[in-house]
C-alpha cells in the first residue's frame, strides 16, 4: 500500500473505546481495535489504559501498512446518550502520537440532535 495518509475514527463511550484507522475516503478499514480486544475484564473496556493500549495496537498496524499521517475524528455516543466524548477519547489520541504517527486535524464529529424525536422513558420518565 502506498497511501502516506489514514483517516483515525475513534468512537469513545463510557462503557467502551473503538479506534478504526481506514484510508483517507473511508472506505478501506486498514485497522481496527477496541478496548475490549485488550483487556480480560469486562468493567475496564472503557477505561483510558485500555484505550491507550488499543491505540498503539492500531497505529502499529497502520504503520506496517504504509500509513504516516493521519486525520482523527472523534464521536460520542449522541443523539439521546451522551454528548461528549467518553474517557478514553484524549488517551487513544495521545497513544496514536507517541506511536510515531503525525496527526492532522482532530474534529468532533458526535451527532447532535436539532429538537429530534422522543426521548426514550416514557411519561412518568425512566425507573430506576
Amino acid at each position: 500500500m502506498t497511501k502516506k495518509k489514514g483517516l483515525a475514527h475513534i468512537y469513545s463511550s463510557d462503557n467502551n473505546t473503538i479506534i478504526h484507522i481506514t484510508d483517507m475516503s473511508g472506505a478501506e478499514s486498514i485497522s481496527r481495535y477496541t478496548g475490549g480486544m485488550v483487556t480480560e475484564q469486562d468493567r475496564n473496556k472503557g477505561a483510558p489504559f485500555a484505550a491507550m493500549q488499543a491505540a498503539k495496537k492500531a497505529a502499529k498496524d497502520a504503520k506496517e501498512k504504509g500509513i504516516k499521517k493521519v486525520d482523527i475524528k472523534v464521536r460520542a455516543p449522541g443523539g439521546h446518550g451522551s454528548k461528549s466524548p467518553g474517557s478514553g477519547a484524549q488517551p487513544a489520541i495521545r497513544a496514536i502520537a507517541r506511536a510515531g504517527m503525525k496527526i492532522g486535524k482532530i474534529e468532533d464529529i458526535t451527532p447532535i440532535p436539532h429538537d429530534s424525536t422522543r426521548r426514550p422513558g416514557g411519561k412518568r420518565g425512566k425507573r430506576v
